[in-house]
């Protein structure tokens, strides 16, 4: 089992779907759904599926007669997943982005969302879902932008005061230059390659909500668990405290910066 699959198993998935998603992830995945909006036939193939929250939204979004497969190389996310109801035709497979067990040309649509910058060798990955591919197919994926302001950041830094680390290190790892990107790409073998920058906004009750939601079910949760387990109500605290010194105590919005990237297989 990789480092990741071991910190993401156990009650993780369902901490990370009830405190992450809602204010982190949904709000990318209406937007990426959109993006296939008037797409009526054909197969789609998701990449690092999570817990579901694209699935879910794309299966709001498109007809019955678009087949989908989800996939994600965590069990565990994927049985947390198949916990949401009205995704009866999802066809669910653990799955390696780097090494798809798929034929070539399979699907006409593939998309990820936040997965790519886990991708230890990204024109690997990328190579992969250009082969699953067929001819005028287009892969769909976002990524992180800036950090700054986020409350993620501002907890990390928090946590990384305590554990002396970096605070990006215990963050998604950054993957956000488009130059590099859109080379990674073309290596690849994709081509009319599209950036766009997105800015979504998570939105709070309070501070203590925005802590909870940063060090309950996520990376900094599996750093914690990993490190210092008895001490997550004090991180939290902790982050509660920094998270209150910039937006204040009572109801607040914050901002989520992404890329979006649109490539073509011809």
């Amino acid at each position: 089992m990789s480092d990741m699959n071991r910190r993401f198993a156990g009650s993780m998935p369902e901490f990370y779907d009830r405190f992450l998603v809602p204010v982190m992830f949904e709000p990318f995945a209406r937007d990426l759904a959109r993006r296939l909006h008037g797409v009526v036939s054909g197969e789609l193939l998701e990449l690092a599926a999570g817990t579901g929250v694209v699935t879910r939204a794309l299966a709001g979004a498109l007809p019955q007669s678009v087949g989908m497969t989800a996939t994600d190389l965590n069990p565990a996310m994927l049985v947390q997943a198949q916990t949401h109801a009205g995704l009866e035709r999802v066809n669910w497979r653990e799955a390696d982005a780097l090494a798809l067990p798929f034929p070539d040309e399979t699907f006409d649509h593939v998309v990820c969302q936040f997965g790519v910058m886990f991708f230890p060798d990204k024109v690997a990955g990328f190579r992969e879902a250009f082969r699953v591919l067929r001819s005028g197919g287009q892969f769909i994926f976002n990524v992180w932008g800036a950090r700054e302001d986020t409350v993620q950041l501002l907890a990390a830094r928090e946590l990384g005061r305590v554990l002396s680390l970096d605070p990006g290190s215990m963050l998604a790892p950054e993957y956000n230059d488009v130059a590099l990107v859109e080379a990674d790409l073309s290596a690849a073998g994709f081509r009319s390659i599209m950036a766009e920058p997105l800015l979504k906004i998570s939105r709070f009750r309070s501070a203590r909500e925005a802590a909870i939601s940063s060090c309950h079910g996520g990376l900094l949760r599996a750093q914690i668990d990993r490190h210092i387990p008895d001490r997550l109500d004090e991180i939290t605290g902790m982050a509660e405290t920094a998270i209150a010194a910039r937006y204040g105590d009572g109801p607040f919005e914050a901002p989520l910066h992404a890329l979006l990237f649109t490539a073509r297989c011809t």
